[in-house]
């Protein structure tokens, strides 16, 4: 394992045909390991359309069991080909249940395991409990060839106990794929500036780079913004992209200078655990 990690984001628009999504990840992919990316993030959900806008029972047919997933089984082979490690978001089927989740590749092409979403949201153009349950494997770290990697999905990005229950279990990096654009129910409401600073946010009070892959286009009339972005430990952007391009951004950090800063800024040292620990108990 090296001095250094470099990390790379995917940015693209996805369509109805599968293997043309799988296609274009894996073009892209191909792109960023040529610019020197050890971890590649493809946006949420890009085996197709982002479907939850709507409540549709014809899409649980689309759902596959990890394992067996079509993007697993298509990116699993370039993994191991390019040396990368890749994050594969996809719609999962475990018996009668259906979750939103994350295959982690490592960079043999061996798979780590694989992370639920944790929270789910509900709300107009992104009614996701019609289709998942919320997540039951906990937030994961995954000590992967080129580093040890958090992965939160779309809504989790949102949440500050994710962001540090991952960083406590050790991760130099936290990624997090994303399908999110235009609220149908106010056309007046933009919410990408607020999106990214919740997860520089993140990064500040982690001390720990962050990444966040977003697919662009519009789907049924839901424009998704893009402004993919890879931010450093101390929550300034180093790598983004507007709201239509698509393609690849790659940046590199040194996992040493990150630990130092994390000791040296003592949030850690300082948490008082003793003072949180009645305001988390369940209701």
């Amino acid at each position: 394992m090296g001095a250094s990690i470099s990390v790379a984001v995917i940015q693209a628009a996805f369509g109805e045909d599968l293997a043309q999504n799988i296609a274009t990840v894996e073009r892209l992919t191909r792109v960023a390991a040529a610019q020197g990316a050890q971890l590649v993030l493809p946006p949420e959900l890009f085996q197709g359309p982002y479907f939850c806008k709507t409540q549709d029972e014809a899409v649980f047919a689309q759902a596959w069991p990890a394992d067996a997933h079509p993007c697993v089984t298509a990116l699993a082979p370039l993994a191991k080909e390019l040396g990368v490690v890749i994050p594969v978001s996809i719609f999962e089927k475990d018996g009668p249940h259906y979750f939103n989740s994350v295959v982690m590749l490592d960079a043999d092409g061996s798979v780590l395991g694989t992370y639920r979403k944790s929270h789910i949201p509900d709300g107009p153009g992104y009614q996701e409990k019609f289709y998942f349950r919320p997540g039951d494997t906990g937030f994961k770290v995954w000590a992967t060839a080129h580093g040890r990697v958090g992965v939160g999905i779309c809504w989790d990005q949102w949440f500050p106990e994710a962001a540090r229950v991952m960083t406590l279990q050790g991760a130099e990096l936290l990624l997090y794929p994303t399908a999110i654009g235009s609220e149908p129910q106010d056309a007046n409401l933009e919410t990408s500036a607020r999106w990214r600073r919740a997860m520089q946010g993140h990064a500040v009070s982690n001390v720990i780079p962050v990444a966040a892959a977003n697919r662009v286009g519009t789907e049924d009339g839901q424009r998704f913004y893009g402004t993919s972005f890879i931010c450093d430990h101390t929550g300034e952007v180093q790598a983004d992209m507007d709201r239509e391009e698509e393609g690849v951004r790659v940046w590199q950090f040194n996992r040493a200078d990150v630990e130092q800063d994390r000791a040296a800024w003592g949030f850690f040292r300082d948490r008082r655990t003793d003072l949180y620990v009645d305001y988390f108990k369940p209701a």
